[in-house]
């Protein structure tokens, strides 16, 4: 094998760890936008004022002209198509942009359902905390105690609930295994996996026979321990997990366009979700209608980008949990190793991470990355400024011949339409010296000169 398969290889390994509407307030100030299929420049959609939005209505702390062309940027930097919404207070502001399909160049629109990934992580720390409110779950009981007959090895005895939900179980990612083939030939190896079922006590088995890459007590992301933790609240509620987050987070949240999907297609407007694996699949192909059971309680939800920024608001907003179980949500750990006295620029809870962005805020939420779409939501601490942003092409990075990044316009604009929209500026990420060495020098590298958001944790943890 050569250098650059080799060094492909393993940035693929690496990246695919990442699985990853209410009505309106009263009074609420809101700004829809749409992609109109009329208007172009050089070959690109731009974004128009839907005409369902009555003229004038404005969120008086959104600068929509910077969202607008902050999203547009993200479009012409190579994205197919995304959707946006940002909030502060009861002000809004959505858009979209590009093509949901790149063959008949529809356009994308702001109120498209999209498979959010590894964001169905936070819906299912809420319901394993609920029961933990309840009493029904302690978060630092052995798993043994509750699915001893999933794990009966020394893991049952010393592995916590709490190690599942924080990533520090020390248990592996279940993914490749799951998907024997997938580096060799992903196109083939996705095609033939479209319609396959698997059910969830088999993917626990994958990730619990593979080998692990971390000692338990550090945090290592690993959708295995997602699964569990669904298992576990199958075994204290006696029903289906995606049953009773349905039930009990995202009906408690009020979500209309939010839910498990019963089938391989998705059921509302969306757009066709676009995967490259790092050019391996060339062209793109699509992957929309898929069998997500391979997901399951760790990133099968469909969801909408104003369904996210409600369930964020809410969760903060103490509104889903009790003040206890959100305060132990909200403990964390550094989600990658630092160097001695360096700060970690993110930092992971259960099911919620927190972060900070290059333009210096710290902000709540979680990224979700699954074949063909991509996914990120963001809110400050009180949920008051929010952003939630769909996209429809996966794993478009570039490396050269000895695994190092080239220039990744697409990453950067997606960074400066999302911190600008939380910080109200309009920003651009630093970019990071190119780095050289072994694979964990260049993560040693990596990590403090990239911003962490999606997929570039876990593109830089190369091992």
């Amino acid at each position: 094998m050569n250098v650059s398969r080799r060094a492909q290889l393993s940035v693929v390994a690496a990246t695919l760890v990442a699985l990853s509407a209410t009505a309106l307030p009263a009074r609420a100030a809101v700004t829809a936008e749409r992609v109109s299929p009329t208007a172009t420049v050089s070959g690109s959609p731009t974004v128009a004022a839907d005409p369902a939005v009555p003229a004038g209505v404005t969120g008086h702390r959104l600068d929509r002209v910077a969202l607008r062309g902050s999203l547009d940027a993200f479009h012409k930097a190579g994205m197919y198509g995304a959707y946006s919404a940002v909030r502060d207070g009861s002000a809004q502001w959505r858009g979209a942009t590009g093509f949901a399909d790149i063959d008949t160049r529809r356009p994308t629109r702001p109120d498209f359902e999209h498979r959010v990934g590894s964001i169905t992580k936070t819906f299912t720390a809420v319901a394993v905390l609920q029961q933990a409110g309840a009493g029904r779950i302690d978060l630092d009981a052995p798993v043994g105690r509750y699915i001893p007959d999933i794990v009966s090895d020394e893991r049952g005895r010393l592995v916590t609930v709490r190690m599942l939900l924080n990533h520090t179980s020390g248990i592996a990612d279940y993914v490749l295994p799951a998907f024997p083939g997938l580096l060799e030939n992903p196109g083939k190896t996705l095609d033939d996996n479209r319609l396959r079922t698997i059910a969830p006590d088999e993917l626990a088995r994958l990730g619990l026979a593979a080998a692990p890459v971390v000692q338990r007590g550090t945090h290592s992301y690993a959708n295995t321990n997602y699964i569990l933790a669904g298992l576990i609240l199958e075994r204290v509620t006696g029903q289906k997990a995606e049953a009773y987050i349905t039930r009990n987070v995202i009906r408690k949240a009020g979500l209309r366009h939010t839910y498990f999907p019963s089938s391989p297609a998705i059921k509302g407007p969306h757009a066709r979700m676009y995967e490259s694996f790092l050019g391996m699949i060339d062209p793109a192909r699509d992957y929309s209608v898929y069998d997500m059971s391979w997901a399951g309680t760790a990133g099968a939800l469909v969801s909408t980008t104003s369904d996210l920024n409600d369930f964020y608001r809410k969760l903060l907003g103490g509104r889903l949990l009790g003040a206890a179980q959100l305060r132990e949500m909200k403990t964390t750990v550094p989600a990658y190793e630092t160097a001695p006295g360096e700060e970690a620029l993110m930092r992971y809870g259960l099911g919620i991470y927190t972060l900070r962005m290059p333009s210096g805020g710290w902000y709540w939420g979680h990224d979700g990355a699954v074949f063909g779409a991509g996914t990120w939501a963001l809110s400050t601490e009180d949920g008051r400024r929010q952003v939630a942003i769909g996209y429809n092409l996966m794993k478009y990075q570039r490396f050269d011949s000895e695994g190092r990044p080239l220039p990744d316009p697409i990453t950067e604009a997606l960074y400066a339409h999302v911190d600008g929209a939380l910080a109200g500026t309009t920003t651009t990420p630093p970019r990071a010296a190119t780095p050289r060495g072994t694979p964990g020098e260049r993560r040693a590298q990596t990590l403090p000169a990239l911003p962490i958001g999606p997929d570039a944790l876990h593109q830089a943890s190369l091992r």
